[in-house]
């Protein structure tokens, strides 16, 4: 055997007994910190799920507990100061669902500053009633807490309908710099809306960020089932939720978010077959808001971690399965809608 023969086998077993280790999430720098984004988490397995081989089998959600997982093992080299789940937090309404959800979010309860919007999955979308929602995350589970603002009260008595922390909104400080972040429902009526609208007056001081779980992917409702993955795409017009009453993303940009000018941040999911996919826009007052969606699947979540003095955010794509950074999907090869850099402001 010759000498390149051998070197090339002993390579081979070095990389069996030592395989390479996976990549590590660089930490945050000094003075810089982050907000997590949790896309879609609708991959459930066993009792309660679509999954007839598996109906006897424990419900569960390995992705779910990735995500969590990940951010409290991350919580202080990331500054994680904030988590924003977008919605669709089941995929079936049901409390077995419910229930893992609620385990994997119990995570970081009392340990980091987070919200959830209401997903189309989360609730009976004809009538909007989010009622389990409101069952296993409702208002008294963050009075404690300094950070939790408050929510949406139905007038008519009914919490069942947007109400009991189906729209809330939570107030932090980071950088030097105050935060108030809304979580508004998909569809989000009128009122709830006139209320967002009361929030966002009220605290003028601050630097506004909404997550709602409807907002970029196909513009019109498509017919085809091609039309959700090549039809033209940005600022939604169609709508899932709340019938009659519902207002499609469009319709929130138009009666509601563009005209606050301290707003300049949307997260949004939903779209997983656009996955990904960001937009720079002008408000009103001449403010530029970024509308973000992410809806991974199982690909990753989102850190977006804040520079106040190079005034950028540093948008990155983490795949906690895989323990690497998320750089292209089957759907959405291009780089740079998962790992980029969007200029903020921060600084005078």
């Amino acid at each position: 055997m010759n000498f390149s023969k051998l070197f090339t086998i002993l390579i081979a077993i070095a990389a069996y007994a030592f395989p390479v280790h996976a990549e590590e999430l660089p930490p945050a720098e000094e003075g810089s910190f982050t907000i997590a984004v949790i896309p879609d988490t609708q991959h459930y397995r066993g009792k309660g799920t679509n999954r007839k081989s598996q109906a006897q089998s424990p419900t569960t959600n390995p992705v779910f507990e990735a995500i969590t997982d990940c951010i409290i093992d991350e919580l202080d080299r990331q500054r994680i100061v904030f988590v924003s789940h977008v919605g669709d937090i089941v995929d079936i309404n049901n409390d077995e669902q419910w229930a893992v959800a609620q385990k994997c979010m119990n995570k970081l309860h009392g340990k980091v500053p987070y919200g959830i919007s209401v997903g189309n999955h989360d609730m009976i979308t004809k009538t909007g009633d989010s009622s389990l929602f409101q069952k296993y995350f409702p208002q008294s589970r963050f009075n404690e807490f300094d950070w939790y603002g408050g929510c949406y009260e139905s007038p008519n008595g009914k919490p069942e309908i947007s109400g009991n922390n189906a729209n809330s909104f939570q107030l932090f400080s980071a950088g030097d710099m105050d935060f108030l972040i809304l979580h508004l429902e998909c569809n989000a009526p009128d009122s709830v809306l006139d209320w967002a609208d009361k929030i966002l007056e009220q605290h003028t001081d601050r630097r506004a960020i909404i997550t709602t779980h409807m907002g970029l992917g196909p513009l019109k409702h498509p017919k085809q089932p091609r039309d959700y993955f090549d039809a033209p795409k940005g600022r939604m017009t169609w709508k899932k939720c709340h019938g009659s009453n519902g207002n499609t993303p469009q319709q929130m940009w138009d009666q509601c978010f563009s005209k606050h000018k301290n707003l300049f941040l949307i997260c949004c999911g939903d779209q997983s077959r656009t996955q990904a996919l960001h937009q720079s826009v002008k408000g009103q007052h001449g403010n530029t808001v970024h509308e973000l969606l992410s809806d991974y699947g199982a690909n990753g979540f989102r850190l977006m971690r804040f520079l106040p003095t190079q005034n950028k955010i540093e948008v990155r794509t983490w795949n906690p399965v895989e323990n690497e950074f998320c750089e292209k999907t089957s759907i959405v090869p291009e780089k740079n809608q998962h790992q980029f850099t969007l200029e903020y402001q921060m600084t005078k």
